[in-house]
């Protein structure tokens, strides 16, 4: 794609604009800055002082038939939304930009908007649950923990269920946050990668063994046989070498974070597969929890603790993102239910 340097300009003005007045963080930024890259690409990187809204209109023709790159299948209209709404976010900006407030009108920014239709499907529900606690579990118990990369790896698995911290989080988690006498993980925002840099303090979730059990024997490993303190990671990275026949292996650990949460996901594909169960990213434990949550807690005082447990200021959070109620379960209330005398 050919670069104009003058759209370069003002879009390195939006990123700055998006850090430093909106506080957003950098993953979010380059997903705002890829979406207005793929309507560069679409509007051949002409000057953005010539957008009229004739142009969001034919680039939403051509986003609705574009390919997913690794399903070749078209794009979801969850993506569709995504892509458009950052788009609209832009020129709503840029018209009150210098040089852009002449040429743009905001309301040409609302051509961007998806149908009706479309955004009722984008924002639509997925009956899409976590795994069972159990399903978690013999996931754990099977996991092989002969080298010290495989204890980690099982580590790594006891605590997200254990907390529900989120993959970023886990992999930037230190031994100081960490107390298990008193059951609790600090996600302190200084040193952990957190949502919105929000500071959380989590006990542990009671889901049975034999997840605290394996989390205390690698702590002791990493304590004992390393002598680790409290500013070393709780979860240190693999260190790579490569092997006598020229290939990259795992050569033991490195005293560092990992950099990115890539690694974690990585791990529970590979086990969750490996049980020939269906792959389950890190934050599905969240709904597990969140499930677990609905049955144990009798009170509103009780349910708004285990939200506040999750690194959730308000309680609706917990029930609008994470409460949806499975189709079966659904089922199974509403039958229950058929018993009862009307209130009517």
């Amino acid at each position: 794609m050919k670069i104009n340097g003058k759209n370069e300009r003002i879009k390195r003005e939006y990123a700055r604009y998006l850090r430093d007045a909106r506080g957003q963080s950098d993953s979010s930024i380059d997903a705002e800055l890829a979406s207005i890259a793929r309507f560069e690409a679409f509007y051949r990187s002409r000057d953005f002082a010539a957008f009229r809204n004739r142009h969001a209109s034919a680039f939403k023709e051509h986003l609705a038939l574009c390919r997913n790159e690794r399903t070749r299948g078209r794009i979801a209209e969850t993506t569709q939304l995504h892509i458009l709404s950052g788009l609209r976010k832009f020129f709503v900006w840029l018209a009150d930009e210098d040089g852009y407030r002449s040429r743009i009108k905001r309301s040409d920014a609302d051509y961007f908007n998806l149908g009706r239709r479309q955004t009722a499907i984008a924002r639509t529900v997925r009956d899409v649950e976590g795994p069972t606690i159990d399903q978690v579990r013999r996931v754990v118990e099977t996991m092989p923990h002969a080298t010290e990369v495989e204890m980690r790896d099982r580590a790594v698995m006891a605590f997200a269920m254990l907390t529900g911290a989120r993959d970023n989080a886990i992999a930037s988690v230190r031994m100081k946050h960490l107390d298990l006498a008193k059951s609790v993980v600090v996600q302190d925002a200084r040193d952990v990668r957190t949502k919105a840099s929000k500071t959380i303090e989590t006990w542990f979730f009671p889901v049975g063994e034999p997840f605290a059990g394996i989390l205390e024997d690698w702590v002791a490993h990493l304590q004992e046989q390393w002598l680790w303190g409290l500013d070393d990671p709780l979860f240190p990275k693999t260190h790579i070498t490569v092997s006598d026949n020229r290939r990259f292996a795992a050569g033991g650990l490195m005293r560092e974070c990992w950099a990115t949460a890539t690694p974690i996901r990585a791990i529970f594909k590979r086990e969750f597969e490996r049980c020939g169960l269906p792959y389950f990213n890190p934050h599905s434990l969240r709904k597990t929890l969140v499930r677990l949550g609905q049955e144990r807690c009798q009170t509103p005082e009780q349910f708004k603790a285990w939200s506040q447990n999750l690194g959730h200021e308000n309680v609706l959070t917990t029930f609008t993102s994470y409460g949806h109620v499975a189709r079966t379960r659904q089922r199974e209330i509403i039958l229950g239910l058929g018993g009862q005398p009307s209130a009517v």
